[in-house]
């Protein structure tokens, strides 16, 4: 389906400075959830929404943080503000919040009851850092590994190398999601995670089902149910530059660069939904 009059008007972003930069309605979402925690120390100098849109500006073109534009705050500036937020939790909480805004906005309860594991590896560079190969994939790098609801959107993820078989790295992303979400109790899975080894490793989680869809024998392409959702959600997040390799020298830097796709995403949907 081509694009519409209507569809370019509800896309367009030309009037502001970069395309990554929020709108008013998009900061109105997240602006209460990115408020300063901290009373210590001296005020900050540079607004919250400045530092918001460049780290928006990084993850949407993927440039180096000594690229960027002079007219945001300095680059070491923006980056101990990504760090922090990385380290302290912040993200995280905001994406788990935008997660229930969104599935209520849809008409869904706020905690999902199910919920779809897939993985996506990408090619790494010198940088360091855990890295494998991915001998189906033939790629040398990185995996990164979330968990969606149904809905598509990010409910954790996790980055590890690629040498780690999906079955052996679902484990721990789906007991953190557990964790995270009481309420999910059923897993939908593509055939790499079939097998004893996964379900004996989750076996401790009571409520939880894992749920195999397999391939369709038919010729050609299918869709196939609940898979379709969570790749998707990957081809979303890849709208994000960063995400054309992974470029971190550090796992928790990759996964918050997952996070921060995720709020970018949800925060554009929410507004466009009820602002």
């Amino acid at each position: 389906m081509g694009w519409t009059k209507t569809a370019r008007r509800e896309h367009d972003r030309s009037g502001l400075r970069y395309a990554s930069d929020c709108t008013d309605e998009e900061w109105a979402v997240v602006r209460p959830l990115l408020r300063r925690t901290s009373r210590v120390g001296r005020p900050r100098k540079h607004k919250a929404r400045t530092l918001w849109d460049a780290i928006q500006y990084i993850a949407a073109t993927g440039c180096q943080w000594v690229q960027l534009p002079k007219d945001f705050p300095p680059f070491t500036t923006v980056q101990y503000h990504f760090y922090r937020m990385r380290d302290n939790g912040l993200l995280d909480a905001v994406n788990a919040v935008l997660v229930a805004w969104v599935r209520v906005s849809e008409g869904r309860r706020s905690e999902p009851s199910a919920g779809i594991i897939d993985s996506q590896s990408a090619k790494s560079t010198e940088a360091g850092g855990p890295r494998g190969y991915d001998a189906g994939k033939r790629i040398k790098g990185r995996k990164r590994h979330i968990v969606t609801d149904t809905l598509g959107n990010v409910l954790e993820g996790v980055v590890h190398g690629a040498d780690v078989q999906d079955r052996d790295g679902a484990p721990g992303l789906i007991e953190r999601a557990c964790d995270a979400y009481p309420t999910l109790a059923r897993v939908f899975a593509d055939g790499g995670y079939a097998g004893q080894k996964l379900e004996a490793a989750v076996a401790h989680i009571d409520r939880l089902t894992i749920e195999i869809i397999r391939r369709s024998d038919l010729a050609g392409f299918v869709i196939l149910p609940r898979r379709w959702v969570i790749e998707r959600t990957l081809a979303w997040l890849n709208r994000c530059r960063r995400f054309a390799k992974d470029w971190e020298a550090s796992i928790a830097s990759s996964e918050a660069w997952m996070v921060v796709s995720s709020i970018r995403r949800m925060t554009r949907r929410i507004a466009k939904l009820e602002l």
